[in-house]
């Protein structure tokens, strides 16, 4: 992630957590009390988003000093301390909330990519996100998915074509939707169709699109619909596939699976921010 990007995420996040200041840190301890803290796992899982810690602190006072013992994408495990801040305790207490949503955050995501990329087992499928993303949060959740070994589907609209089934109905045809976008679009930009039928499949091949996604599909469907579809053309699954049902699309020949609950709906990772002192 950019510095740039986290800091106005940041920016963001304590404008809407402080208001007007953290009435209870100010209220009882002065500007020259200090202490030091410890951020801590809970439990066992994959780290990211670590910068918003230094960020987020250099936002709020220059006297606060971080010390990482671990980065994005490494494994922690629980009881381990992942950081250790010191600095006026007024803005080690004001932060602490927006840090650690943020961080859990990001590290749940990692660790559910990580989880189900273990669950799957399969070296030859590639693990990515969709555009299922918190307004606001995209670049973050995309970067924890990465830190989970995963890969990233389109960060944005503009990133690449995907014909979906609206776009097949307004414009007549998955024929006529490849076409129409082919001779609108340059040479770099690859083109996705999304389809749900063994006809659909066909005529996607036929169009020649880039990528042919093979939407809310079996195990056994993936496996009959991808033998339709030649090595020049990269094949994707995405819809109705959880932690639990993964691992039977194992060996199912598609080159890709994208899941878009790893950025709207896993588990925050539980971290703990505790003063060792004062």
């Amino acid at each position: 992630m950019h510095s740039i990007y986290i800091t106005e995420l940041l920016k963001q996040a304590f404008a809407e957590d402080l208001g007007m200041g953290d009435l209870t840190s100010n209220s009882i301890f002065s500007e020259s009390d200090t202490a030091k803290g410890s951020f801590t796992a809970k439990a066992d899982g994959v780290l990211a988003g670590l910068a918003i810690l230094e960020s987020a602190y250099q936002l709020l006072s220059d006297d606060v000093s971080v010390f990482l013992y671990k980065k994005d994408g490494d494994f922690v495990a629980k009881g381990q301390v992942i950081a250790e801040v010191e600095g006026p305790v007024r803005a080690l207490l004001s932060g602490e909330r927006v840090i650690l949503n943020l961080i859990q955050h990001a590290s749940g995501i990692a660790t559910a990519t990580a989880d189900v990329i273990d669950r799957l087992d399969d070296s030859s499928i590639t693990i990515t996100d969709t555009r299922k993303t918190l307004p606001g949060l995209r670049a973050l959740q995309k970067h924890a998915v990465r830190c989970g070994s995963g890969q990233n589907h389109r960060f944005r609209l503009d990133d690449g074509v995907m014909i979906k089934d609206n776009h097949i109905k307004a414009a007549g045809s998955i024929t006529k939707a490849v076409e129409i976008a082919r001779a609108n679009i340059g040479h770099m930009v690859k083109v996705e169709v999304e389809t749900e039928t063994k006809a659909e499949v066909l005529e996607a091949v036929k169009a020649k699109a880039d990528v042919i996604m093979l939407d809310n599909r079996t195990p056994d469907e993936v496996k009959m619909l991808v033998a339709l579809i030649p090595d020049t053309i990269i094949s994707e699954v995405s819809g109705g596939i959880t932690p639990e049902n993964i691992a039977g699309y194992r060996g199912c020949g598609a080159n890709i699976i994208s899941l878009g609950w790893l950025t709207h709906s896993v588990k925050a990772f539980d971290i703990s921010f505790n003063l060792t002192n004062s």
